[in-house]
């Protein structure tokens, strides 16, 4: 991927959680665990239960828009155990997941589909979790 990553920012539970899953991940899933770590090895990370609405984190509703097709598609980001393709519940375990972790509004992405194409993605837009979203 040649075009630069912008800045992700992510809280101190979801970078130790999600360490946690991508070492677990290694040897299933060993392209986007290494992905995973990558972008959290360059991610800024808020001390103690410090978050940050611009930026999104599990249990955000993320709007973003597919720069080859243009479309628009609104997500949420959820844990493995909670992806629910049908409700648009969508894991940080998958390509678009790990792209969209940590994203502000307004910044662009590439990253690469589980068929090996590389996208563009621009976040439009990040929503707070709701509350019963983030205690699950």
């Amino acid at each position: 991927m040649t075009a630069k990553r912008p800045a992700i920012t992510v809280t101190a539970a979801d970078h130790a959680m999600l360490s946690r899953i991508a070492a677990g991940a290694a040897h299933t899933m060993p392209e986007l665990a290494a992905e995973l770590t990558h972008e959290l090895d360059r991610a800024r990370i808020l001390a103690g239960s410090k978050v940050s609405a611009e930026h999104a984190r599990i249990g955000s509703r993320i709007v973003y828009r597919d720069e080859t097709t243009k479309r628009e598609t609104t997500v949420t980001l959820v844990w493995p155990e909670h992806a629910d393709i049908e409700k648009n519940r969508i894991s940080v375990m998958t390509p678009i997941g790990v792209a969209l972790i940590g994203m502000a509004a307004e910044r662009s992405i590439d990253w690469t589909t589980r068929s090996g194409d590389v996208k563009r993605l621009t976040v439009l837009a990040v929503h707070e979790p709701a509350e019963e979203e983030a205690a699950s």
